[in-house]
């Protein structure tokens, strides 16, 4: 039995440093590196379980070719050769024919790193085919906002949480996406500091908050605006902070803060006027206040402006400047790395582009020339996309030649022409970087891929070979490409040794100081000249969403989505027990809004507005406030009866990021009819 450290790659803030327990080419136990400080010796209830994933009887082991219909599922097993003769070549004749726009090369970040992610966007940059705008289903709104305020930068380090009186979880279930900051929390809690949850409903967190405010879904720029009234109103604001270390907060002050009195707020939000200012009060006088912000606030018609404002809510009291203070969205752009070399190592710098959040909408109309090729790693748009049926209808085109690289037979790869085996994370070297911490760190490979299984590494520079293309990051190792990919970093992680991060293990390279701003004035800016250029608001703001209005009479009732505790996502679905312990998927109501209808716990629903119908397990619980619809984690459509919580969203984009609006979904819930 030996033991190996390696690093978790899921797309998951605190990328934990693992230590897998391996006996010949098998991992027996998986658990949290005691000497982390960060991960402190545990892992979250999904990775204990990750060596189940290796040897999951659903994991795809050899290269498979499509025999039935697209979205059927049936596959015979062929070679690798005969699969990467036949995507060569069907990949050469569309370039040859219409140009290399014709293939679209898909690939996000679940289960990798920065070298298997990059290398394979390295690969169709190099290519000049049309090119997927990534993350708008997840964090370009909520960067774009905080980059507004604060510039492109890493925000406080959340090991100094425990030095905070006041912590704000915003928009963040930190026992369910961000676990490992909770004893940081608790420590400060021993010390007398209070934890206040604001989230539309009853989280794990909120439960173990001292306080825990209700807001409604997609009102958090308003709640913001209401604390920034009372602050000012009531002589809590830090005078001389905004005016040395901040921008335009007079104009916000004078033009935008009277319409946000407590009464106003209170209309707005459903958090009353006195618990309103009750907050305002505890944040002004705390010593050092921390707010830790969700991404899940981003997703709505004006995302950007909720990230945006809360992230300007310490600079009203000088929070920046305290240690244990200020806020925490994402720590990434601190590091500085550059990727380019890899992601981008040759080929045109414009081409046409997708965006991501209208993978659907791209496959079903776009021309001159249409998508005929899709390539699809480290993600599942079938699930996860926005208007995921229209997704599906551009995946079942028989014209679109399709190949997916997963670990499992995912909804995305039953619509695949060609599907191949891919190594997870435990089966590959790779680079990691923190996005919720500032740790840097090298994985290394715990046990060799099963079955036939390849890493993207491997793949991109196979298929990089066959299409002759000669760029040096296509012959390369790990290492070697960990070199790269070092060698550039400008900020933090500037001088890195990727030799001693993978000897030596975790790095840590956390800014030090008080926070600093990475804008165009160099300050936290209240006015942002840059969003004022784009045609946005160039103070925060929040005003109704006349759009949502005029479909709430229809559609009563709101979706709020969050990651399932056992299966955030459907990265998790192939672990067995993971998926017995969250259950079925599953709405929740409010016991107000099934009485309403009917409805009874346990029952099977179906979710429906004018997008589409979506049949789930009814769970009755005050967890979910009333008006609202929610549906925990993103699972695979053979467990919800064909059908994803998805396929209600449409494809509209939030105010900054171009990103998506999941919840801005308006819906009803009926009784689904008995089954024939």
């Amino acid at each position: 039995m030996k033991t190996i450290r390696t690093v978790c790659a899921h797309d998951c803030p605190d990328q934990c440093s693992l230590l897998a327990q391996v006996d010949g080419d098998r991992v027996v136990k998986i658990q949290g590196d005691p000497e982390h400080p960060f991960t402190a010796g545990f892992a979250c209830a999904k990775v204990n379980r990750e060596h189940e994933m290796l040897v999951s009887p659903d994991r795809i082991l050899t290269p498979l070719r499509r025999t039935g219909a697209k979205g059927e599922g049936r596959f015979a097993p062929i070679t690798w050769e005969q699969a990467l003769d036949e995507i060569v070549t069907r990949w050469q004749a569309i370039i040859e024919d219409e140009g290399p726009l014709g293939i679209l090369g898909y690939c996000y970040s679940a289960h990798q790193g920065q070298i298997n992610r990059g290398l394979m966007l390295g690969l169709f940059h190099a290519l000049g085919s049309t090119r997927l705008l990534a993350g708008t289903v997840c964090d370009s709104c909520a960067e774009a906002g905080w980059d507004a305020a604060c510039g492109s930068v890493g925000g406080a380090d959340p090991e100094t949480v425990e030095q905070s009186d006041l912590i704000i979880a915003w928009g963040a279930d930190l026992m369910t996406t961000n676990v490992h900051i909770w004893p940081f929390v608790e420590r400060a809690r021993s010390r007398g500091a209070k934890l206040v949850v604001i989230e539309p409903r009853r989280s794990a967190t909120a439960e173990r908050a001292d306080w825990d405010l209700r807001v409604r879904v997609g009102t958090d720029a308003a709640l913001a605006l209401g604390l920034m009234h009372v602050l000012a109103r009531d002589g809590l604001a830090n005078r001389d902070y905004l005016a040395r270390k901040t921008l335009g907060f007079d104009k916000v002050e004078r033009e935008v803060l009277p319409r946000f009195s407590p009464e106003q707020v209170a209309a707005i939000t459903g958090v009353s006027a006195t618990d309103l200012v009750r907050l305002a009060h505890l944040y002004g006088k705390a010593r050092a206040p921390f707010i830790r912000l969700g991404e899940g606030m981003s997703r709505s018609h004006q995302g950007g402006q909720a990230i945006r404002t809360v992230a300007l809510l310490p600079g009203v009291v000088g929070a920046y400047d305290k240690p244990g203070g200020g806020a925490l969205l994402m720590t990434a752009p601190t590091f500085g790395f550059d990727a380019s070399p890899i992601r981008k190592p040759s080929g045109p710098a414009q081409t046409r582009t997708v965006n991501h959040s209208r993978l659907g909408e791209a496959l079903l109309t776009m021309k001159d020339p249409p998508l005929r090729a899709l390539f699809v790693a480290g993600n599942n748009p079938a699930v996860t996309c926005p208007d995921a049926a229209a997704v599906r209808r551009g995946l079942s085109r028989e014209d679109l030649f399709t190949v997916v690289h997963d670990p499992l037979l995912s909804d995305t790869a039953r619509y695949a022409d060609i599907v191949l085996p891919a190594a997870s994370y435990l089966e590959s070297e790779d680079v990691l970087r923190g996005y919720g911490t500032y740790y840097v760190q090298f994985a290394q490979e715990v046990a060799p891929p099963r079955g036939e299984a390849w890493p993207n590494r491997r793949l991109a520079q196979e298929l990089a070979r066959r299409l002759g293309l000669k760029d040096a990051v296509f012959s390369m190792s790990a290492l070697a490409l960990a070199k790269v990919f070092f060698a550039n970093a400008t900020g933090t992680a500037s001088g890195l040794d990727p030799e001693a991060v993978r000897r030596n293990g975790p790095v840590k390279v956390a800014p030090s100081g008080p926070q600093r701003f990475a804008t165009p004035s160099g300050k936290l800016e209240f006015y942002s000249e840059t969003l004022a250029a784009q045609g946005l608001p160039a103070l925060p703001d929040w005003v109704p969403d006349a759009h949502g209005e005029s479909l709430e009479r229809r559609f009563p009732l709101r979706l709020l989505t969050a990651p399932g505790y056992f299966q955030s996502h459907t990265a998790f679905s192939g672990i067995a027990a993971l998926r017995k312990k969250q259950g079925a998927p599953a709405c929740m109501l409010h016991p107000e809004e099934a009485k309403k209808r009917g409805l009874e716990d346990g029952q099977t629903v179906e979710l429906h507005n004018d997008v589409g119908v979506v049949r789930l397990v009814l769970r009755v619980s005050d967890e979910a406030p009333p008006g609202v619809a929610f549906v925990p984690g993103q699972r695979p459509a053979a467990e919800g009866g064909g059908t994803t919580v998805n396929m209600l969203c449409s494809d509209r984009y939030s105010d900054m990021g171009d990103g998506a609006t999941y919840q801005d979904t308006r819906l009803d819930v009926r009784r689904a009819p008995a089954a024939r």
